[in-house]
C-alpha cells in the first residue's frame, strides 16, 4: 500500500514538475517580431557652388575663332552658353584671343601685344594645326608649346587646375584635306597625331587638363554636317561635341 501511494505521488509532482518547465520554456522563447519597415535613404545630389562671376579665355586659332561658323556657333561661346545653363546665378565674360592662321609663335606674340590680365578663373588653348600646315619644324613647337600653357596658368590666376588644353582637330578627314591624295592625308593625319601625342604627354607630366577632340573631327567624312560649309573647319555641331567632351572638365575646375 505504501509503496502503491508513493507511486502516486511520483508521478504527480513529475507531472507538476514537467508543466512547469513547458510553461517556462514557453515564457522563455523569443517571439518573431515584424521588421520595421525601411525608409530608403534621401538622394541628395551635391551641389557645388562656384563664384559669381567667372572670366573665361580662349587662345587659339581658326578653330578658336570659328573660322565659317556664326560668332555664337564657335565653341568657346557654345561653352559659355552651356555654363550660364548648369550655373543661372553666375555671370560669365568671355575673351577671345585666336585668328585664323595662327601658329603658335603668332599666338605668343598677339599675348604679349595685348597683354590681358592674370585674373581669367578659365583658360583654353587649342593650337598648332597651322605649324603643322605651314610646314614649320616640329621643334618649334616643342618649344612653344610649353610656353604658352605656361602662360595660360599664369593668365589664369597661376592656378593650372583653371587651364584646359584641347587636342588639335584632323583636316584631313573634310572635302579640303581629300585633296591632298591618299598618301597626304596619312602624312597629315601622322603629323597631327604626333603634335599631339607631344602636347598630352606634357600636359600630363604638368598636372595640366588635356582633353582629346581629335576623333570628333575624323568622322567629317562620313559624317558631313561636322564640317563647315567651307569643307575645312569644324561646324557648329562638330563644336557642340567638343563642348560635351570637355565640360565635365571645365566643371571640375570651376568648382575647385
Amino acid at each position: 500500500m505504501k509503496t502503491q501511494f508513493k507511486q502516486i505521488v511520483t508521478v504527480i509532482v513529475s507531472a507538476f514538475l514537467l508543466s512547469c518547465s513547458t510553461e517556462e520554456s514557453s515564457a522563455d522563447t523569443p517571439k518573431p517580431v515584424s521588421p520595421a519597415p525601411v525608409t530608403p535613404p534621401t538622394t541628395q545630389i551635391p551641389t557645388t557652388p562656384i563664384s559669381k562671376t567667372v572670366n573665361y579665355l580662349a587662345l587659339g586659332d581658326s578653330y578658336t575663332i570659328g573660322q565659317s561658323v556664326c560668332e555664337t556657333c564657335r565653341y568657346p561661346e557654345q561653352l559659355k552658353t552651356s555654363l550660364k545653363a548648369i550655373y543661372p546665378e553666375t555671370s560669365f565674360s568671355l575673351k577671345v584671343i585666336a585668328t585664323t592662321g595662327w601658329t603658335t609663335n603668332n599666338l605668343l606674340t598677339a599675348i604679349k601685344e595685348q597683354n590681358p590680365d592674370s585674373n581669367y578663373d578659365l583658360v583654353t588653348l587649342l593650337i598648332g594645326v597651322n605649324n603643322q600646315y605651314q610646314g614649320r619644324d616640329f621643334s618649334v613647337y616643342e618649344k612653344e608649346f610649353p610656353e604658352l600653357v605656361t602662360k595660360a596658368i599664369a593668365l589664369a590666376k597661376g592656378d593650372k587646375k583653371n587651364v584646359v588644353v584641347l587636342s588639335i582637330p584632323d583636316y584631313a578627314y573634310t572635302s579640303f584635306g581629300m585633296m591632298f591624295g591618299t598618301d597626304g592625308r596619312m602624312k597629315i593625319t601622322n603629323e597631327i597625331n604626333k603634335y599631339n601625342t607631344f602636347a598630352e604627354n606634357y600636359c600630363m607630366m604638368n598636372g595640366v587638363t588635356f582633353v582629346s577632340i581629335t576623333d570628333i573631327t575624323r568622322n567629317g567624312l562620313t559624317n558631313t554636317s561636322l564640317v563647315a560649309s567651307d569643307g575645312l573647319h569644324p561646324s557648329e555641331s562638330a563644336y557642340a561635341l567638343f563642348v560635351e567632351r570637355i565640360l565635365p572638365k571645365i566643371k571640375v575646375a570651376l568648382q575647385n
